[in-house]
């Protein structure tokens, strides 16, 4: 096998942890942990064949540990670091509901079966697992039901990010990068044409696919959504089964 360097990161002391440094150290990887200090991710990532990401229970709860678990999922990305995260499975979809990133790396609830671990670790590291991230879809839209609906019908296939207003939308956007739109065209205040305006308007964001939702499925209606050109439109009565052939297409 070689000698791998496995460098395990940890928000605190764990007797578990401490385990699984001293079997992968006997199964022949070089393995280290590194306790809160993840500023040293980048300095540690040339020598690093592969981060694992021991999380502790609810850290949704905790604003911190949740503040570390971003800059830990950057750090990782942008060195282009092999991660694999072991977590409550209860978490599991929380975090990749707020953090897209963490879909893109392999997940092992715990408690975690170690021969399971090493072979998701090995291979990790040998590029036979592949994730392949989701696409990210933000959902605009001021009815919170519908929009909750529509995410539960997609969240298998793209991560999806729901905002209940046009502000929301244009300040969630300038913040993250997403791959398509889905915009409710009536909104109070903002509406869905001034939303996608002022998403042309800014070379940023010029480039995102915005697809209008709409509930209004007459002639003149879909006419007057088109002629703002967004990149395409669906109506509000659509089925789960449409929508995902729809934007199957588009994405």
């Amino acid at each position: 096998m070689g000698e791998k360097k496995v460098v395990i990161l940890l928000y605190q002391i764990s007797v578990i942890v401490k385990g699984i440094e001293r079997k992968l150290n006997e199964s022949g990887y070089t393995a280290m942990t590194l306790l809160e200090d993840f500023d040293k991710i980048s300095s540690l990532a040339e020598e690093t064949d592969l981060f694992l990401l021991y999380l502790p229970a609810g850290i949704m709860d905790d604003e911190a540990k949740c503040r570390n678990l971003a800059k830990i999922l950057e750090l990782i990305s942008a060195s282009n670091s092999k991660l694999v995260i072991i977590g409550e499975k209860n978490d599991h979809s929380e975090i990749t509901k707020h953090y897209a990133a963490a879909e893109n790396y392999s997940w092992l609830d715990r408690p975690v079966d170690f021969k399971v671990l090493m072979k998701t670790i090995e291979d990790t590291i040998e590029g036979s697992i592949t994730i392949v991230p989701k696409k990210r879809v933000l959902i605009v839209d001021d009815d919170p039901s519908y929009a909750g609906m529509v995410r539960e019908w997609i969240r298998d296939n793209y991560h999806a990010d729901i905002v209940v207003n046009g502000m929301q939308a244009i300040t969630f956007l300038v913040k993250h990068k997403v791959d398509l739109v889905l915009l409710d065209y009536e909104m109070p205040v903002v509406d869905g044409p001034q939303v996608l305006q002022m998403l042309r308007q800014e070379p940023d964001t010029a480039h995102i696919p915005v697809i209008f939702l709409t509930g209004n499925g007459t002639k003149e209606a879909v006419s007057r959504v088109m002629e703002l050109k967004p990149d395409g439109y669906v109506l509000k009565s659509t089925t789960k089964a449409d929508l995902l052939a729809y934007l199957k297409k588009k994405l």
